[in-house]
């Protein structure tokens, strides 16, 4: 069974409400998160399907090309990047930003749940 303490840590210093990331659905996560690019940037749109709902990236922009995003299960994550996880239980509209240095930022984003 997954620990999601340090996610509900994260939740309630930012007063978000927690919504789990299961370990066996999908994110899209670039490729740029596992080559150690920085800073690396999260944002949940509304899970569908299969999914979380979450895209990950590194660096300033994300890309528009289709294959920017690889499907990759929660439960790798750790594997990309060790910084990630503790922010996956945060709801969709939710966005964060950090670096290997500690820089965290996160903030609510209405217009991510209007996709």
């Amino acid at each position: 069974m997954a620990d999601y303490s340090e996610q509900k840590k994260i939740c309630a210093k930012y007063a978000a409400d927690f919504v789990v990331a299961p370990e066996h659905l999908v994110l899209g996560m670039s490729l740029s998160v596992k080559e150690g690019m920085m800073p690396i940037n999260g944002l949940r749109h509304r899970p569908e399907g299969e999914t979380t709902g979450w895209f990950v990236y590194a660096g300033q922009e994300a890309s528009t090309a289709d294959d920017f995003y690889e499907p990759l299960h929660v439960s790798h994550v750790d594997d990309w990047s060790p910084l990630i996880r503790k922010y996956l239980g945060l709801a969709p509209g939710w966005r964060f930003l950090v670096t290997d240095d500690g820089y965290e930022d996160v903030w609510f984003d209405k217009t991510l749940l209007d996709v």
